[in-house]
């Protein structure tokens, strides 16, 4: 399991050009089972995604086909996390 952090590295006017590009992004890696949850950081600074994926690598290879990331309007950190304690509504989580 992954969390993937976005920050925006450039004036939110130039994030907007390809937030439409950006969404249909989402979807589809949601649509592959690639990602569980996102949504903006408040105040809007960036976006936090949920992530499934076999390796790191895997997660890497998928964050060069957001739109953000090509026109380099956002910054990635990736965190590693195996989660062990949930609410039973999301058992399918944990390792």
């Amino acid at each position: 399991m992954f969390i993937i952090s976005l920050t925006y590295i450039k004036l939110l006017e130039d994030v907007d050009q390809y937030l439409t590009d950006h969404v249909d992004y989402l979807k589809e890696q949601y649509r592959l089972g690639n990602f569980l949850a996102s949504g903006r950081k408040v105040p809007r600074t960036g976006g936090l995604i949920l992530a499934r994926g076999a390796s790191r690598e895997e997660i890497e290879t998928i964050i060069t086909l957001d739109p953000f990331h090509a026109h380099g309007v956002a910054e990635y950190e990736i965190t590693e996390f195996s989660p062990t304690m949930t609410i039973e509504e999301l058992a399918f989580l944990r390792e």
